[in-house]
């Protein structure tokens, strides 16, 4: 019997059209003549889902008793007997009533297809197995119900239901996904921004891996070798030497380049290839691979280009990344291409990147000018040229002798002597001149196969054979000097447009001037001190006590105007590296300059924070301090001149006025001392586990507020609270009465909500008033801020600003955020409790 086909609809979250998707399908697949029916399909309420399910037939649902309750379940039986050609089979991770035939959804599902009928279902990337850890670290909800990744990954079609978060949210506050009670608290937890972009994102990459092992399967299939390059997978091979890191975090900022990117490391091992050069190094790089979201391979073979070629290709990799080699040159020469130009050889269409690293040599050295201008190499080939040229040509003229040939033979032979010249300057060039008249006299000159010189004039000859070899020999090395003296000026112009780049960035400027001046002088280490303290180093570090004393052998202390030094550790400098380093200690001086003037700013900064603080506490002091004051006086006043005259009204009234005078006094004095201590760091602070709605709850009846005014949703399964009970209750006090303030009176409340994100309790106070425009928001938590608020009878605009102190004194934020359609969410987020977490604090 034919086996039934699977297509799944996998979306993100609820609400973003599965169900609708599959019964609109379902409707177009019936009208072109397939037998479809509705196996079973859930609404939830929604009057377009509902709508779109009329007119497709539809399997009555079976009815099962369960502890009193009804529950409507999909009937299995019947649908295998009415066994039509396509099945619309809704929530895949649904768990069956207890008593039905199988105990999960997809099993009924599985059913289905062995009996031939084909099934289109819908399912959400959170009921997927393997991903409900991640999407509970993500949303703080755990998934209990769940299907195996391998049914999901069995259907032979997959496809993801989009929808960008922005419109799923528009969609949850019109009331298309959720009942009108349920909303805001949607909107506040599972369904915020971040959540269902993380959600989205994973749904999508969890197709894409579905995908790519399709593509893997089908190339194995099909024998297919060559890489396709449909995502972009780097691969960087390990050593296990120091440069590991820099080829990893390198391969790391390929593999972001492109969505979807993927890094994989891999290491060799071989008996005489890729060895770990230092213990746990490799240990060390795959910690750095999974912290940089790749993966850590190893593999073994003899030939390591081959396995790093055959494993590449094998995961389907577009790039690798190695190490530029370690080797030097004669060793490169004695042992032949290094593993580099070897995978680069068989790589075919794979790209290579060689990435140059510390042990491969220096970054930046300025060329000597002292000693030769040539290189010991090109010496070397000038006197190789000399004893293979020399024999050669010889024997090429001696074969072809003639008695009239003398004058081309010398020629000849002039020519090897240019030639060894420019190739190794004057000494191999003086002993190829040298060589040449011996050959010449010895070969050429009668009387034949003897060093004797009959003729003056053949001794003259040679004499001029070797000043020749002389003069060419110098202008080689004159144009050798020349360039290399042109080599070292580019050097030394980019070492002083870094230096100046370096200056003018400001920040991070000392670290950058102290590195390139190790780099550009090959020095072991270099130092910068100010006033004894290191302010900057790079390079081997210079020991204490050896600094202080002067002991430090190869050490060169530099003055950077008053009070720095800087110490530069191994090597001495000639004359024109000192000149070019009393240009980089200048720049040091500008530096250290900058320094200390964005110190001294940011000491004014601080000041003028200061200042302004203490101008709105005297504008306080002198004018909302003063009112209740004055009115206390009065009133005492007012008792004591009247005496017994003043009716009991009268003197109840005044008793009144000075008590509510002095209690508003008293708060505003408190309020001024608990806003220093925030400031001054010095607020006492006790942590202990609280329960959230006990301290909600006092809050609320501290200020008097009852159901019309304030809508409590409370989460009675929310564990207590890492805080101050005291602090917490006057952080809620703030909030809400600042909430109060701004809330419509046209029969709107003020909701508050409790509920569990991961490790952290969140306290939500929603308000449907004007709100506040983001720029202004931080401008909300400053000492004596009464935005947009004239009335000086609300107190000093204090109470956000301690909200704010306290919350993060007690190790939580406190945060503002818009309230779907209009207005102020403050949400308050404090740490879980743990098992040990009552502590004290001086926050």
């Amino acid at each position: 019997m034919r086996r039934g086909r699977l297509r799944v609809l996998l979306g993100a979250a609820p609400g973003v059209g599965k169900t609708y998707e599959m019964l609109e399908e379902g409707r177009r697949l019936l009208d072109s003549g397939i037998d479809v029916v509705v196996a079973v399909v859930e609404t939830h309420g929604r009057a377009a889902t509902a709508a779109k399910a009329q007119g497709i037939p539809q399997i009555p649902r079976r009815v099962v008793a369960h502890r009193g309750v009804q529950l409507d379940e999909m009937d299995l039986d019947a649908v295998l007997a009415r066994s039509p050609q396509l099945a619309l089979v809704d929530e895949l991770a649904h768990t069956n009533a207890p008593g039905s035939t199988n105990a999960k959804r997809w099993q009924d599902v599985r059913t289905l297809l062995d009996a031939g009928i084909d099934v289109v279902t819908t399912v959400n990337v959170q009921h997927i197995e393997s991903l409900g850890g991640v999407v509970e670290q993500i949303t703080g909800v755990a998934q209990r119900e769940t299907v195996p990744d391998a049914i999901v990954r069995s259907a032979d079609q997959i496809e993801v239901v989009d929808l960008s978060p922005e419109s799923l949210r528009d969609r949850l506050s019109a009331g298309h996904v959720y009942p009108a009670e349920r909303i805001d608290a949607a909107l506040s937890n599972y369904f915020r921004l971040g959540n269902l972009t993380a959600l989205r994102e994973l749904a999508l990459l969890w197709l894409a891996d579905e995908v790519d092992s399709a593509l893997k399967s089908y190339r194995a299939e099909q024998g297919i070798q060559g890489t396709w390059q449909a995502r972009e997978r780097v691969v960087v091979a390990l050593t296990g030497g120091a440069e590991g890191e820099t080829l990893l975090r390198r391969g790391a900022r390929i593999a972001a380049r492109s969505a979807g990117g993927e890094l994989l490391a891999v290491h060799v091992n071989s008996q005489d290839g890729l060895r770990a050069e230092e213990p746990g190094a490799l240990g060390a790089q795959r910690t750095l691979v999974e912290q940089l979201g790749g993966t850590y391979h190893q593999v073994v073979g003899s030939d390591v280009p081959r396995a790093l070629v055959e494993f590449a290709r094998s995961v389907n990799a577009t790039q690798l990344v190695l190490g530029v080699s370690r080797r030097g040159r004669l060793q490169a020469a004695l042992t032949g291409p290094g593993i580099g130009s070897s995978v680069i050889r068989e790589s075919g269409d794979i790209d290579v990147h060689m990435v140059t690293h510390s042990a491969a040599g220096g970054r930046m050295a300025l060329p000597r000018l002292a000693g030769t201008a040539l290189s010991v190499r090109r010496r070397l080939s000038g006197f190789g040229l000399a004893l293979v040229g020399g024999p050669l040509l010889t024997w090429l003229l001696v074969a072809l002798r003639r008695p009239e040939s003398i004058t081309s033979d010398v020629l000849a032979f002039q020519l090897l002597v240019v030639l060894v010249a420019l190739a190794g300057g004057i000494w191999p060039a003086v002993f190829a001149a040298v060589m040449s008249g011996l050959t010449l006299d010895y070969f050429f000159v009668d009387p034949l196969y003897t060093v004797t010189v009959a003729d003056p004039l053949h001794a003259w000859a040679l004499i001029l054979y070797v000043i020749i070899a002389l003069l060419v020999s110098l202008v080689v090395d004159r144009a050798a000097r020349a360039a290399r003296t042109a080599r070292r000026r580019a050097a030394e112009s980019e070492l002083l447009a870094t230096v100046s780049g370096s200056v003018l960035r400001g920040q991070g400027s000392l670290e950058a001037l102290v590195t390139r001046t190790r780099e550009a002088f090959s020095l072991a280490g270099v130092r910068l001190l100010v006033h004894g303290e290191t302010v900057a180093s790079d390079g081997e570090p210079l020991r204490q006590d050896a600094a202080r004393t002067g002991a430090t052998p190869g050490r060169t202390d530099v003055p950077v105007g008053e009070g720095a030094v800087l110490e530069l550790q191994g090597g001495s400098l000639d004359a024109s590296e000192r000149r070019l380093l009393q240009v980089i200690v200048t720049q040091l001086e500008g530096a250290l300059a900058q320094r200390r003037l964005a110190e001294s700013a940011q000491a004014a900064d601080v000041l003028a924070q200061a200042d302004q603080v203490r101008s709105a506490l005297l504008s306080a002091v002198s004018h909302d301090l003063r009112r209740p004051l004055a009115a206390a006086v009065a009133a005492i006043g007012g008792l004591r001149s009247g005496g017994a005259h003043l009716s009991d009204d009268d003197r109840a009234e005044l008793l009144e006025t000075a008590d509510e005078s002095l209690g508003t006094l008293t708060r505003l004095v408190t309020d001024l001392l608990d806003v220093s201590r925030v400031q001054a760091g010095v607020l006492a602070v006790s942590v202990a586990p609280v329960d959230a709605g006990g301290v909600v709850m006092a809050s609320v009846d501290e200020l008097g507020l009852g159901p019309a005014l304030v809508d409590l949703a409370l989460d009675e399964d929310l564990p207590p609270l890492a805080a101050d009970a005291v602090l917490l209750q006057r952080v809620l006090v703030n909030v809400l009465a600042n909430a109060l303030r701004y809330e419509p009176q046209s029969g709107s409340r003020v909701r508050l909500t409790t509920s569990r994100l991961g490790p952290v309790a969140q306290i939500r106070v929603i308000d449907h008033g004007p709100g506040l425009p983001p720029e202004r928001r931080e401008d909300a938590f400053a000492p004596f801020q009464r935005l947009g608020d004239t009335d000086n009878t609300t107190g000093l605009g204090l109470g956000l600003a301690l909200s704010r102190g306290f919350t993060e004194g007690m190790g939580g934020t406190l945060t503002p955020e818009d309230t779907p359609g209009g207005g102020l969410t403050m949400v308050i987020a404090l740490p879980i409790a743990s098992s040990g977490s009552a502590r004290g604090s001086d926050a």
